[in-house]
């Protein structure tokens, strides 16, 4: 399978900082790249946005945590799917939604082996690895959801 070429975006979010990570050009390792913090929705797709034009961003990954079992009501991957979907208005690339359990305990875990400290690096770390499992899964032959659909208001 040949994957196209080009950077992603991993997109951790959370309340008050978003976690940004970046793939290499041929889509085989992400890194962690910045933290946001949360400001407007606005401010926060403009940077977004002005990060995918400089970084040269092919399409963007969202961590969505899945639903609890059982749990009745709007649930924090509701609210993140529909803020994905205002991101993708707001961009001129595809914005997709992936899974992110337990992204944050293995951000955590390497944060760790590295000897680092709990600085506020977490969430761009979480970024990544969610970002590095869309890409295994990609060179895996999974099948990838479609992109998010713009959410206009």
């Amino acid at each position: 399978m040949t994957l196209p070429s080009g950077r992603l975006l991993g997109i951790d979010h959370g309340s008050k900082v978003i976690g940004l990570a970046v793939s290499d050009p041929t889509g085989l390792l992400a890194t962690p790249l910045r933290l946001l913090r949360r400001r407007s929705k606005a401010e926060d797709f403009a940077c977004i946005a002005t990060i995918v034009a400089q970084e040269h961003i092919r399409e963007i990954i969202v961590g969505v945590p899945e639903p609890i079992p059982g749990y009745q009501g709007y649930s924090q991957a509701d609210r993140v799917r529909r803020w994905a979907g205002r991101l993708a208005a707001a961009v001129t690339v595809p914005v997709r939604v992936w899974d992110e359990t337990l992204s944050s305990e293995e951000a955590e875990r390497l944060l760790r082996e590295r000897d680092h400290h709990r600085d506020g690096r977490i969430d761009a770390q979480a970024a990544a690895v969610i970002l590095q499992s869309y890409l295994d899964a990609l060179r895996e032959g999974v099948e990838i959801p479609p992109a998010v659909a713009p959410i206009v208001e």
